[in-house]
C-alpha cells in the first residue's frame, strides 16, 4: 500500500497459484492485504471448470454469499442444477451458502472474479486461504512442504475436518500411513458427513484402503 493510502496493479500482475483442478487462482485479496472482504480471481482454459463445483458450507468454507463476474472469455455456469450461459460482462449472484456451484470455461483463458462475504458479519476468510499453498509442493512430490502449510493452516483453525482430510491425503502419499490415519479419523470424527465420502472416492487415500483400519473408520 503506498503512503497516498492506495494500490494500483494488473491483474496479470498478481500471483497464480495452482493450478487446482485445472484452474489457476489469482489471490487479489491476499496480494492487497484486504481485510473488509473476499475476492479473488479464477482462470482455466476451455473445457476446464473455472469454478470448481462446490457449496459454501463445509469445512474449509467461509458461508459466504458470492458474486461471480466474467472478466474475460466466455463461461458456463451451472447453479442449483440450472445452466446459465456467461459470456464476458455476466453477473452471477449466489445467495444461499448452500447452493452447489460450478462454472466451465468455453474459451481459452476464461477469467472469472468472486467477491464474497457473510451478510450482517464482519469478513473473515475462509479457512481454505490458510492452506491454498500446499498443492503447488503436493502435486510435485514435496509432501514435507505441503505438510508443513497444511499443519500451519491447522494451528490457526484447530480440530477443522478438511486440513485435516488434506493432512491424510500428504501423509498417504508420502508413505506414513499410521500418521495418515490419525488425520483420516479427526476429519470423519467430526460430523462433517463429507468426509466419509470422499474418503471413499479420493484417489490419495487409494494406498489405505487395504489396511483394515480404513474400513473401521470410514463405514
Amino acid at each position: 500500500m503506498s503512503e497516498r493510502g492506495f494500490a494500483v496493479t494488473h491483474l496479470d500482475d498478481v500471483e497464480r497459484r495452482g493450478p487446482f483442478t485445472g484452474a489457476w487462482h489469482l489471490p487479489v485479496r491476499n496480494h492487497f492485504d484486504i481485510g473488509s472482504f473476499g475476492i479473488g480471481a479464477y482462470v482455466a482454459d476451455e473445457g476446464v471448470a473455472v469454478i470448481e463445483e462446490h457449496d459454501e458450507t463445509g469445512s474449509l468454507a467461509g458461508g459466504h454469499e458470492e458474486l461471480y463476474f466474467v472478466l474475460h472469455g466466455h463461461a458456463t455456469f451451472t447453479v442449483d442444477s440450472h445452466d446459465v450461459d456467461a459470456p464476458a460482462g455476466t453477473l452471477v449472484f449466489v445467495r444461499d451458502p448452500a447452493t452447489r456451484r460450478t462454472a466451465v470455461a468455453r474459451d481459452p483463458a476464461t477469467t472469472v472474479l468472486a467477491i464474497g462475504g457473510v451478510r450482517g458479519q464482519a469478513f473473515e476468510p475462509a479457512p481454505w486461504e490458510s492452506i491454498v499453498g500446499f498443492w503447488a509442493p503436493l502435486s510435485r512430490g514435496e509432501y514435507e512442504g505441503a505438510r508443513q502449510i497444511l499443519e500451519h493452516g491447522l494451528e490457526q483453525y484447530p480440530g477443522n475436518a478438511g486440513i485435516h482430510f488434506n493432512l491424510a491425503c500428504c501423509e498417504s502419499l508420502a508413505g506414513r500411513t499410521d500418521a495418515a490415519f490419525e488425520h483420516l479419523r479427526e476429519a470423519v470424527g467430526s460430523g462433517d458427513e463429507r468426509m466419509c465420502r470422499l474418503a471413499r472416492t479420493d484417489e490419495d487415500l487409494a494406498p489405505l484402503r487395504d489396511d483394515p483400519r480404513f474400513e473401521e473408520l470410514v463405514r
